[in-house]
């Protein structure tokens, strides 16, 4: 039971870790575009599952179809995704340079990170407070002492614990990553 709530959180902080990448920093960063999706025969597909993604420096991001013919549906699709960025067909790739962010901008991606840590917290406390109902549910049935719930529900604490405390660690260095000018 401990393990397997171990595994769950677990499986937040990669959740956590995923969302952070998709969120833009001042670096040129493949994953941004990871969240743009473009009709692809038909099917709505991730612009990385379509094209290679590569930043060739800091500030640029280069798109390579493979296909020629998903050269201007990709630029649609990136122009339509709200990240503000604006996209140039270069012969057969597409060439993104980021603007700088602005002050007020970096605010605003801080703010949309300190969210995400916060739903990945809740995510951690929803596993706890399930596994402790579970015990409960044991304690009940009684094929668990009221000792050995206790003993388990300290341990479940000590790792929502330490499972919160790498959220926060995570954000702490995101934000940061975010703010640096």
């Amino acid at each position: 039971m401990l393990a397997n709530a171990e595994d769950r959180m677990k499986k937040s902080m990669d959740s956590l870790s995923k969302e952070f990448s998709k969120v833009r920093t001042g670096q040129a960063n493949p994953a941004v575009l990871e969240s743009v999706f473009v009709d692809y025969y038909g099917t709505a597909t991730a612009i990385p599952q379509v094209a290679a993604v590569t930043a060739p420096d800091p500030r640029t991001l280069a798109v390579t179809p493979w296909e020629k013919t998903m050269l201007v549906p990709i630029t649609k699709a990136i122009l339509a995704s709200n990240l503000g960025l604006n996209p140039q067909a270069e012969g057969s790739m597409i060439r993104i340079v980021l603007p700088p962010l602005t002050e007020e901008r970096r605010k605003e991606l801080a703010k949309l990170c300190k969210n995400i840590a916060e739903e990945a917290r809740v995510a951690v406390r929803n596993i706890r407070r399930d596994t402790n109902d579970s015990l409960k549910k044991q304690a009940k049935d009684e094929s668990l002492s009221q000792d050995q719930e206790k003993k388990l529900q300290e341990q479940i604490q000590k790792l929502t614990d330490k499972y919160i405390a790498k959220v926060d660690e995570l954000y702490a260095t995101k934000e940061k990553e975010i703010l640096t000018v």
